[in-house]
């Protein structure tokens, strides 16, 4: 379980020369991001970078983090690669593949024997390749990375779109596919094009029923979930260095929710705090040597107008508790304004479940402070109105908590502790009664509240807030309930007031487990065999990718025009089918299940060309397949916005869809696209999407001078004999060419390319 402490003194020892040299070659101050960026940079690549905005640059980052979905795909990938180990540090972390039901115990049981196949593929896998493994049960991916492997000034990625909690300890975290991971495993640069810079100023301190949680719904509220696509946003002020390490890392977490690229707070003395309790003083002790370049410049801080593309100021002296959605995270509601909300809007006001933890909000921090909340509940004699359920975020934190006897309180609550896992936030909740589809009201800790996300009702409206809140809601089981004015009937028919919560942020005896639940590879893997069943229905071997016949694409059939949000939960559904995301083939068959159909506001029902009928979206795209016929699959604004995963990318390639043309792009669903070989293409006129008729047959023109910077034509021959030619951007450069090219990204690693 070491951190790398010989790696990590080999980045601040270029930080004082890297940065000089790209403070002089900008000729101005430079802000935290930028310094990050620039000290990762490959050689040669420093000129590019400082044409911000303008350039894709390659950087090296210092590790790598997957979670157990999304690592078989890129380890199936890595095994191709031909490598003997991987370049850079790496962890796998099983916390997916763990259904809430019961209870942790009962839960993380059954998960082990039901899951044995892909735990015993990624340990060995791991063993082989000197990867590091949590086993399940040690937590979620990123509250243990935070714990053990974040670094003021270091630079990760991770194949899971909330990576981005490091940054609550000043890293550069980004989410990104597996196919991303397995490159930099394979010893590769990795290439993001330099982002834009949102600067967040926070003023004043947090007290009272307020939180960490809320400036980040404040800040969705404020940006929208496509607001931070493109750019990090940098946190600063003296707002931001009262706020603890681990509140800091919840607003980095659901800054994903934005679409920002990541989220990044200063070093400062909460961070040294933070990693003294988690026994890291090493790390601290050389941070404090280069603190001045953990920090953005002065000047920066004294006028962030110059310095950032965007600044937002924020109170927290003035910061009210929030509570956002329904059904997307960024419809944010003041805390005072929720209840008529709930009333005008004739959202269900009866709360079925409050849910806390998830990897924002599962730090020690957290849980103390909804335990002061339930205490309060026994004290006062208030039975919780609403199930409950804790889920922490390792098992550090869990072994911690239950030592200072804060689940004691949760069960006299009435509260369920769920594992140490991702459970009900991903979906993987095995929610009683769900399938009655019924019209009801949850409120969680969690970060994303898409319908049916949670638990694959389209009628539960899920509302995300603090644990705090979601606490006392969850006592009052009344949506229109407000805790910092209204009052409860007890068991005994007094009224009374719940009190502001109260918690510490590090505990005062200190950390402490007797399992942490990590596996160290073996120094030399040459002798692991990593075994993969032929018959397994959960795990496949990998072929490669066919490449670009060399032409252009001519009669391709629209597979799917899908309408409004299509997140990568609507093209590729976690849940139930969590349990493929090794097996490509079968995976594949809830390929764009969600998406709305534009032409008859259905979902999983298109035509069929072939024959006229309708049939699901994967057996009709295996019918073109079947029948050497190409598609498309057109969509709407942020496609692909939502989780990092590639299968979203990897399921229409795998089934012969040849291209997605939208009106934009999530950040990370566009890359996992070239990767794989795909065309992500985007109207140059948005208003283009309504000349895409049912019974197109469409042509992609320009193919054979695909350059960059370069349109191509997309031409729609329509059932009447009619036409439209239409104008479509791209944003490959000369090396993602060459993805499409060679049929994928991984195609020319192997090649030696």
């Amino acid at each position: 379980m070491a951190f790398d402490i010989e790696m990590i003194k080999a980045v601040y020892d270029k930080y004082p020369t890297r940065i000089a040299a790209a403070r002089k070659a900008t000729g101005r101050p430079l802000t935290l991001t930028e310094k990050i960026l620039y000290a990762h940079l490959s050689e040669g690549e420093a000129k590019a970078a400082y044409e911000r905005g303008v350039s894709y640059v390659d950087f090296k980052p210092d590790r790598v983090a997957m979670q157990d979905a999304t690592a078989q795909m890129a380890l199936l990938q890595f095994m191709q690669a031909g490598r003997d180990q991987v370049a850079v540090p790496s962890t796998v972390h099983c916390d997916h593949l763990i259904q809430a039901e019961v209870g942790a115990v009962a839960d993380l049981t059954k998960a082990k024997d039901k899951n044995r196949e892909v735990y015993d593929f990624l340990a060995s896998v791991s063993n082989k390749y000197g990867i590091g493994f949590w086993k399940p049960g040690a937590g979620i991916i990123h509250q243990v990375v935070l714990e053990n492997y974040a670094f003021p000034g270091g630079m990760m990625i991770g194949t899971d779109s909330h990576t981005p909690n490091a940054g609550g300890l000043g890293m550069i975290a980004i989410g990104v596919g597996g196919a991303d991971a397995c490159d930099v495993m394979a010893g590769l640069p990795w290439e993001l094009k330099f982002p834009k810079l949102i600067g967040v100023k926070l003023t004043g301190k947090l007290s009272g029923w307020t939180s960490a949680k809320d400036v980040i719904l404040k800040v969705a509220g404020i940006l929208t979930v496509k607001g931070g696509t493109g750019a990090v946003v940098e946190y600063f002020g003296e707002g931001a260095n009262s706020l603890s390490a681990t509140g800091k890392g919840t607003i980095c977490n659901m800054g994903a929710e934005i679409g920002a690229t990541t989220s990044i707070f200063g070093y400062d003395e909460k961070s040294a705090a933070y990693l003294r309790g988690t026994d890291r003083s090493d790390i601290a002790d050389m941070a404090d040597q280069i603190k001045e370049h953990l920090n953005a410049d002065a000047e920066v801080y004294a006028n962030p107008e110059q310095y950032f593309d965007q600044v937002i100021e924020i109170n927290l002296s003035e910061l009210e508790p929030h509570i956002n959605g329904p059904f997307t995270p960024d419809l944010a509601w003041p805390l005072s304004k929720f209840a008529a909300a709930v009333k005008e809007n004739g959202w269900p006001a009866k709360l079925e479940v409050g849910l806390i933890g998830s990897c924002t909000n599962s730090s020690y921090e957290d849980i103390s402070r909804a335990a002061s909340l339930a205490q309060q509940a026994v004290d006062k004699k208030l039975l919780a109105k609403s199930e409950y359920t804790i889920t922490p975020g390792s098992e550090q934190v869990r072994f911690t908590v239950e030592r200072d006897g804060f689940l004691n309180v949760f069960d006299k609550m009435g509260g369920v502790v769920l594992a140490n896992a991702c459970g009900p936030c991903i979906g993987q909740w095995a929610r009683h009664g769900a399938e009655k589809q019924e019209k009801n009201s949850i409120i969680t800790s969690f970060n994303r509240n898409f319908a049916k996300r949670a638990d694959g009702n389209p009628n539960t409206h899920s509302f995300v807030a603090s644990p705090e809140i979601v606490t006392a809601m969850a006592i009052a089981g009344d949506l229109t309930f407000n805790p910092m004015t209204d009052t409860l009937t007890n068991e005994e028919g007094q009224q009374v007031k719940l009190e502001e919560p109260r918690g510490l942020e590090l505990p005062t005896k200190g950390f402490a487990v007797e399992d942490a639940g990590y596996q160290a590879p073996a120094e030399d893997g040459s002798s692991v065999e990593v075994i993969v069943d032929p018959k397994s229905d959960r795990l496949q071997l990998l072929d490669p990718f066919q490449p670009w016949e060399g032409t252009d694409l001519k009669g391709l059939k629209l597979l799917i025009k899908a309408k409004g949000k299509c997140t990568t939960d609507h093209i590729s559904m976690a849940g139930p089918w969590l349990r493929f995301r090794g097996h490509l083939d079968n995976i594949s068959n809830n390929m764009l299940i969600g998406a709305v159909n534009f032409y008859n506001e259905e979902t999983n029902k298109v035509k069929n060309q072939l024959s006229g009928e309708y049939g699901e979206v994967p057996a009709v795209q295996r019918q073109y397949k079947l029948h050497g016929v190409g598609s498309i699959v057109v969509g709407d604004e942020n496609y692909g916005e939502g989780s990092s995963r590639e299968h979203a990318a990897m399921e229409p390639r795998f089934l012969g869809v040849r291209a997605i043309l939208v009106k934009s792009f999530a950040r990370i669903h566009e890359t996992n696209l070239k990767k794989q070989g795909m065309l992500a293409l985007t109207f140059a006129n948005p208003a283009d999407y309504e000349l895409v008729q049912e019974d197109d047959s469409i042509d992609i023109v320009g193919l054979e001078s695909f350059a960059p910077g370069v349109q191509l034509t997309v031409v729609l021959n329509h059932a009447d004999g009619s036409k439209d030619e239409i104008k479509v951007n791209h944003t490959y450069n000369a090396g993602q060419i060459e993805w499409f090219k060679a049929g994928s990204a991984l195609n020319l690693i192997k090649a030696g390319v």
